[in-house]
């Protein structure tokens, strides 16, 4: 519903505009193929409005735009979804164009190539001859022609459809791999070779601390058979290579160097190659410090070799078309406690040294009113000083991709910690917390009362390090005075987070591979309602801290 009425908004206000004469709208120079661009995932720097997102520039409507907020280096990225040859890009400017700019590739989203420049763009229609290649293009605004930010009807990709196909295939899944040396021990435990190609992105291969933290080194893969390579994907940790080349093997043993660099980045890297060979080598050669190597995951794509199919991933959820599939509305009798079908009470000591015990019983309960209370007291328990309440779905529903959405009264109040969040159902199986990964849809602060927070949790950020965004309600209001909608749309690109319908946070899956290390949300998560009290954010309570505090819980629903 969201999505349809902000298409409704842009082109009611378009239509108004035009009516009034305020704009004159040019039709994008029609092509014979369809863009590259068309219905691709788009980031940017900003948007001025809910309904002016990056998306409407590629949808092909001449009605919906996107803009930018009001500042120089703005800037709206496309992925192609695979390295293309681009040829021509079609600007169709809105009043609020730019005048200087540049058109920019990549093959991965992280470096970066010009393949067009100017600092006297005249807005309008630009239909602009290219020479370039890469799976992303953007344009990065350097100087505004207005007072306003930029606007773009549309943003137009076109080219020859060439380089790396997107049809190949997944060569290296399950490939058991060899290396030079690999780790094992208390700091990266198991980190053999096979974990680069496990399609794991929370397992990892490392070079051994005893005889690998030296500039030569090198893990390779044994397709199995001729294979015709169209493309290697790095996913690597932070201690990467800056020098290294891509070689392939007939036979294991005499290699050809198809790829070579020595300004490697890090983070995730894709490599568009055009070679022939059953084995495949990243030969690494200078370190990008005092350690060694190490990848979370090493991606063959191409024709040939042996492949094995991949577990299949659950379709992308239409967010316009989702269906309820668990909720609990609360609307128990009052002093009863959560739904045992539903919820897990769970009991015990805290983390992230917070002051309070969570009690079996006595600190959760329904109020009778359609809530479902989350109460924080100060009295002795286990020696602490209070007690709270924490319950969670594990083992009674787990779910990947689709709306998670909770209707909430946070209490106010120095020390009191409340949240909505989310945990990796592998937690429960033995894997350690960061590696399961966690999602926190909403995080509040009881002393900030006008911010709250949504925020990603993985083995390469997390902690005070977590991927995420604060944010607060447009008259800046005290979140804790009433109850707000917090939700987040979970698919396979990303996860939008938004409160009380309107969109506050958008973690991009390829912004965070390229930028901050490995997307490890692609499987079951369970959920998890707490209030905690003191700990390492929020700091310990005081004198002004009201006991006892209670956290109002509407609804909890999840539709797919």
């Amino acid at each position: 519903m969201r999505r349809h009425l902000r298409l409704l908004a842009a082109a009611t206000t378009a239509a108004a505009l035009l009516a009034l004469g305020a704009i004159t709208q040019v039709t994008t120079a029609s092509a014979a193929a369809e863009p590259l661009s068309q219905g691709r995932p788009v980031t940017t720097s900003s948007t001025e409005f809910d309904w002016s997102t990056g998306a409407a520039a590629v949808d092909g409507d001449p009605g919906t735009r996107w803009s930018s907020a009001a500042a120089d280096n703005q800037w709206i990225r496309v992925d192609l979804g695979s390295v293309q040859a681009i040829d021509r890009v079609v600007l169709d400017w809105e009043a609020a164009y730019a005048s200087g700019f540049r058109i920019e590739t990549s093959a991965d989203g992280a470096a970066w190539s010009s393949i067009y420049s100017t600092t006297t763009g005249t807005g309008g229609d630009q239909n602009l001859d290219v020479d370039g290649s890469g799976r992303y293009l953007r344009l990065w605004v350097t100087q505004r022609a207005t007072q306003w930010g930029v606007s773009l009807w549309e943003l137009q990709v076109f080219g020859t459809g060439g380089g790396t196909p997107t049809d190949t295939t997944l060569l290296s899944y399950g490939k058991q791999g060899s290396a030079s040396s690999s780790q094992n021990d208390g700091n990266c435990w198991l980190c053999s070779p096979d974990k680069a190609f496990d399609l794991d992105p929370a397992s990892r291969w490392a070079v051994s601390p005893d005889t690998g933290w030296v500039d030569e080194g090198w893990i390779a893969v044994d397709l199995g058979a001729a294979a015709h390579v169209t493309s290697v994907v790095l996913q690597w940790d932070p201690a990467f290579a800056t020098a290294f080349d891509i070689e392939v093997s007939d036979n294991g043993t005499t290699w050809r160097t198809v790829h070579s660099t020595t300004n490697g980045t890090g983070f995730k890297q894709t490599i568009p190659l055009d070679a022939d060979g059953r084995h495949v080598r990243v030969h690494l050669r200078d370190r990008s410090g005092p350690y060694g190597y190490s990848l979370w995951e090493f991606q063959v794509y191409g024709t040939g070799g042996a492949p094995a199919a991949p577990p299949a991933e659950p379709a992308d959820p239409d967010f316009d078309d989702l269906d309820l599939v668990w909720s609990d509305e609360f609307n128990g009798p009052a002093g009863t406690a959560a739904d045992g079908a539903k919820w897990t009470i769970d009991a015990g000591l805290p983390q992230n040294n917070e002051q309070q015990v969570y009690t079996p019983s006595g600190n959760g309960f329904q109020d009778g009113q359609g809530n479902f209370v989350l109460e924080a007291r100060r009295e002795d328990r286990d020696g602490r000083q209070y007690t709270s309440h924490r319950m969670n779905t594990s083992n009674k529903f787990h779910a990947q991709y689709g709306r998670f959405e909770a209707r909430v009264k946070v209490p106010e109040g120095r020390g009191l910690w409340p949240a909505f969040w989310m945990m990796g159902s592998d937690f429960l199986d033995g894997r350690p917390w960061p590696y399961n990964g966690e999602i926190d849809i909403m995080e509040f602060i009881g002393q900030n009362p006008t911010q709250a927070h949504s925020t990603l949790h993985a083995p390469a950020y997390n902690g005070g390090g977590g991927y995420g965004g604060a944010y607060a309600l447009p008259d800046g209001s005290k979140i804790s005075d009433g109850f707000h909608t917090w939700a987040a749309d979970w698919d396979s690109e990303g996860i939008q987070f938004s409160l009380d319908g309107r969109d506050v946070f958008y973690a991009d899956r390829d912004t965070v591979e390229s930028t901050r290390g490995p997307w490890v949300y692609d499987h079951e998560f369970y959920l998890i309602l707490n209030l905690a009290v003191g700990g390492d954010w929020p700091g310990p309570p005081d004198a002004s801290t009201p006991f006892p505090s209670r956290m109002l819980v509407d609804y909890v629903r999840v539709y797919q």
